[in-house]
């Protein structure tokens, strides 16, 4: 226990570092001094700069990669396989393919969170559906199909109205540079309520790393906790993808680097992977901003930079234990 706290101080202590650098570095660089000038000056330029642009989007990173890294850990527990996460199971392109429906269809910002919330979760029964009965290969060639046959739904979408083509290209590349306070409190609910109520069954999820049958001897009914713990992370995963497009690999590595810090215990990982994700993101979007400034890369394009050859690591090595079937 101390030495999750310990981790969580010092976790937090680097979000705190990274949101102030995050803050003041830019296309317009802006000294602490400045930035703290602009708080409670509005005749300051750095005013609009630093409430309107920056702050929002720091938030929003920090929320989305809680949600990423929260619901990684959770669909890890859930399908009881390191190789799982929101966006190699299909819930980030079956949301992806639910808010572009949105964004196509209907005007209300507001109605891309529920749309989805019901695109992810009937992505991630259809993949369950088709790998139910296999291992890690069955689970990872349904959802690479089922993820191949959403964006192709999603590039007949962009075809549907070319006039919001562009919108929704950029989108499904991940990217926060659109972020707004709208963004991040329509947002906010959704990934608070969802790892919030996920907590309370995550001695539920430790018992059921010991087998449904050891799970149900426990008084354990994991049936049902496997349904509603994929409901909560895929609310989790689907409301930051409406918000900040399709960033894929974040809920896979951000919850294996966690679990070596502070065991495999979901009351510790859950909470712990959403801290750590939070800082992990909020990283990779001040590079995605700064690296090729005033130009910004998407931050999908740097998280499958980084998530792919981890992902090859880690199926080896799952391949290597005979962890398939």
């Amino acid at each position: 226990m101390k030495k999750t706290a310990v981790v969580c101080v010092v976790l937090a202590g680097l979000l705190a570092g990274a949101a102030l650098l995050s803050l003041c570095v830019g296309s317009a660089n802006l000294s602490l001094g400045q930035l703290f000038a602009a708080f409670g000056d509005e005749s300051l330029p750095a005013h609009t700069i630093f409430l309107q642009i920056r702050l929002p989007r720091v938030l929003l990173a920090m929320l989305v990669g809680a949600a990423l890294s929260g619901a990684g850990a959770l669909v890890q527990g859930v399908f009881k396989n390191p190789m799982a996460d929101p966006y190699i199971l299909g819930v980030s392109s079956g949301a992806a393919l639910g808010a572009a429906i949105g964004m196509v269809f209907f005007e209300s910002s507001a109605l891309l969170p529920p749309i989805a919330f019901l695109g992810g979760f009937g992505a991630v029964s259809l993949v369950w559906f088709l790998s139910r009965k296999g291992g890690t290969v069955s689970l990872l060639l349904a959802g690479t199909a089922v993820s191949a046959f959403l964006s192709a739904a999603v590039s007949s979408l962009m075809l549907v109205d070319r006039d919001k083509l562009e919108r929704v290209y950029l989108w499904t590349m991940g990217s926060l540079s659109s972020a707004t306070w709208e963004k991040f409190f329509s947002c906010l609910p959704f990934v608070l309520v969802g790892l919030s109520l996920s907590l309370f069954f995550c001695k539920d999820l430790n018992a059921m790393l010991l087998g449904d049958e050891q799970a149900q001897s426990l008084g354990v009914d994991a049936p049902k906790v496997r349904l509603i713990v994929t409901l909560l992370s895929t609310l989790v995963a689907a409301a930051a993808v409406s918000v900040s497009g399709v960033i894929g690999f974040v809920g896979l590595m951000v919850p294996h680097g966690v679990r070596f810090l502070v065991g495999p215990s979901h009351e510790r990982l859950v909470p712990v992977s959403a801290l750590a994700g939070s800082l992990v993101l909020l990283v990779v979007d001040t590079l995605a901003r700064t690296l090729l400034a005033p130009s910004e890369i998407p931050i999908g394009v740097l998280t499958a930079l980084l998530g792919a050859p981890f992902f090859l690591v880690l199926l080896r090595r799952s391949l290597k234990e005979g962890g398939v079937a």
